[in-house]
């Protein structure tokens, strides 16, 4: 969150691409974590991101939906043979591809949230549309990043 707070709040690209890799912490958090837990976690999280962000609670509400859509897309996406007692989703455990499509999917959950909700409006609705594609696509790219250099190998605990 350091990273986030700190660099990439700083970061934008024409206004369109502002990468928030923090959300990364959410989605790598235990596959069997109790609800409640996973949802406090992420309402913390977002918080400490308003806090410096000054946002009013905008990734608060954008990190407690992800949260609470996590379940449901890990359970639609679960593997023929489920998924380990401990495991945590990353690449080097369910493969390139199914994290892509997982990190996909929740960051394009979280950014369309945080972004309707900082607009309120429908008279900018494809304009913030196409910010939500372009900084979905920067913001997997680098977690998709993150996850190769700074990820455990699979045979780590």
């Amino acid at each position: 969150m350091a990273v986030q707070v700190v660099v990439l709040n700083n970061v934008q690209f024409s206004g369109y691409i502002n990468p928030f890799v923090y959300i990364m912490f959410i989605m790598m958090l235990p596959v069997r974590i109790p609800k409640s837990l996973l949802l406090l976690i992420a309402f913390l999280t977002g918080l400490v991101v308003d806090m410096f962000s000054n946002t009013m609670g905008m990734h608060a509400a954008a990190c407690v939906f992800m949260a609470y859509t996590r379940p449901s897309l890990l359970q639609l996406m679960a593997p023929r043979d489920g998924y380990e007692a401990e495991s945590s989703p990353s690449i080097k455990q369910l493969g390139f591809t199914w994290f892509l499509i997982y990190a996909s999917a929740l960051t394009i959950i979280h950014h369309l949230m945080l972004f309707y909700i900082e607009v309120f409006r429908f008279s900018e609705f494809f304009s913030t549309l196409l910010r939500v594609v372009l900084s979905s696509i920067a913001t997997v790219t680098t977690i998709l990043i993150s996850q190769y250099l700074f990820g455990k190998p699979a045979n780590e605990k």
